[in-house]
């Protein structure tokens, strides 16, 4: 092994107690493989080719923690055409730096049930990453998401035998039980971050809406909002400062929207829906600019904006009267689009489709 690597033998064994709700990730086996950005491709490619469980690397910069780059993405750029003589005989950081994207970083404390939540709610293209463990200052490891969830799963199944206990028991533990299934249903329904609606939860109502809309044939609304320029924001402030602003805008965004029957999500990331049964575009607008003014009076500084000295939002519209022949995949696409316009026209507006909108 060359100087700078750090790597252990893989064991997939976990020898600890079982796993329960309040189990931590430092109680799953951790993969401890790093190396010093300034070695070779080719010796990261060896150890992949050695370790075929390894589902990473981590990088670091004088010892200092710099980033990490998947089995995956490593093997995706290797492979492209000329990827072995572009990266091989060069750094690792200069296939970091076109391999690079937003990980998930959690402490080693955090539990597993909370882990897997904030796993699954990352987009598409990074649901298989594996996740980044801080053990300790400058102490980090890596966890391939499959174990995550199979260490759920028996979390899981542990969990639906407790409760099987405790209904033969029901007089001696009903409150115990309730408190349960309360919490049960919080995780699955709810965004750890911000404790608004989960994605989950916004395709159910979504469904269960649309359903009950083609019967009656009334009108459905959808707004969906991005944060403007939020990676921006990001990286000048850190995550924190960007999960602090992400909690007040959805916290605005609940505020504007208090009608019986209307849904405000977290969609993903710094995405927002907000749901709108038996309402047409004209009300979908005045509910967006409820939301503009809620979001503005919270004057978020953020004078690194290209737009605007505060944090703004951009908005996408659409309206339509559910029908048989029609989906609500195409409501989410009319306001995708639509937002995908209000962002090309300077972005902190509103836009409507005109497709879909009624």
């Amino acid at each position: 092994m060359p100087e700078g690597f750090v790597s252990h033998p893989l064991r997939f064994e976990n020898h600890h107690r079982a796993l329960c709700l309040e189990s931590s990730l430092v109680e799953l086996a951790l993969f401890d493989f790093q190396v010093e950005s300034s070695h070779l491709a080719l010796e990261v490619a060896q150890s992949f080719q050695a370790q075929p469980l390894l589902p990473g690397v981590i990088l670091t910069e004088g010892g200092e923690f710099l980033g990490m780059i998947s089995r995956l993405r490593f093997l995706e750029l290797i492979s492209r055409p000329y990827g072995v003589e572009l990266f091989y005989h060069r750094p690792i950081q200069a296939l970091y730096q076109l391999a690079r994207t937003d990980f998930l970083l959690l402490p080693g404390a955090a539990l597993i049930v909370m882990a897997a939540q904030r796993a699954v709610q990352r987009s598409p293209e990074l649901l298989y990453e594996p996740i980044v463990i801080k053990i300790a200052p400058q102490v980090y490891k890596l966890l391939d998401v499959h174990q995550l969830l199979i260490a759920l799963s028996q979390i899981h199944e542990q969990a639906t035998w407790y409760i099987s206990e405790l209904y033969y028991n029901l007089e001696l533990a009903k409150s115990e039980l309730e408190l349960a299934n309360s919490e049960l249903f919080r995780l699955a329904s709810l965004d750890s971050l911000t404790e608004i609606a989960n994605r989950r939860r916004f395709d159910e109502y979504l469904e269960r809406e649309w359903q009950r809309l083609t019967q009656e044939q009334t009108s459905l609304s959808l707004i969906l909002c991005d944060v403007d320029f939020f990676k921006i924001y990001n990286d000048t402030y850190g995550h924190q400062a960007g999960d602090r602003c992400l909690q007040q805008i959805a916290k605005a965004l609940q505020e504007a929207v208090k009608c019986e029957g209307d849904l405000v999500a977290r969609y993903g990331g710094e995405e927002f829906a907000v749901i709108l049964p038996s309402s047409n575009s004209d009300r979908a607008v005045s509910i967006v600019e409820k939301i503009q003014d809620s979001v503005r009076a919270l004057e978020l500084n953020y004078p690194q904006s290209p737009i605007s000295s505060y944090v703004t939002l951009t908005f996408g519209v659409a309206s339509i009267i559910p029908d048989p022949e029609t989906s609500k995949e195409s409501l989410i696409a009319g306001a995708d689009r639509a937002l995908y316009k209000a962002k090309a026209l300077g972005r902190d507006r509103v836009f409507i489709d005109e497709f879909a909108s009624c």
